[in-house]
């Protein structure tokens, strides 16, 4: 029954398809030859793209706590996408592992409250 309601969640998660990446190791231009090379590996130093992460910068332009999903790069020096925006060339020594990529995109937001 309805009148045993008493509140609400004040945040929700959100969950988005990502993805588990693909299997083409190469570009190709608009007539199908292929363009560019691409890694014939998924994972960097451990992690993958995808991965859910924590980085803490303690010094240099990307500074602070970042939370939010990795792209990782060859060189090690990986992009933080954050609710802020994406943090580029993080290095991976400064990026601890949270949960590993399952092929989704988990964040919260505040419920939004329809009256009726």
């Amino acid at each position: 029954e309805l009148a045993q309601v008493t509140g609400r969640p004040a945040r929700i998660l959100v969950v988005k398809a990502t993805g588990r990446g693909s299997y083409s190791r190469t570009r190709t231009n608009r007539y199908g030859f292929p363009r560019l090379r691409l890694p014939r590996i998924k994972h960097v130093n451990g992690f993958a793209t995808g991965d859910l992460v924590r980085a803490t910068v303690v010094k240099g332009k990307n500074t602070g706590v970042h939370t939010g999903r990795v792209a990782v790069r060859a060189t090690g020096s990986f992009n933080v996408t954050t609710v802020a925006g994406t943090r580029q060339g993080i290095s991976h020594k400064h990026i601890r592992l949270l949960q590993r990529a399952d092929g989704y995109g988990y964040t919260t937001r505040q419920e939004s409250i329809i009256e009726r």
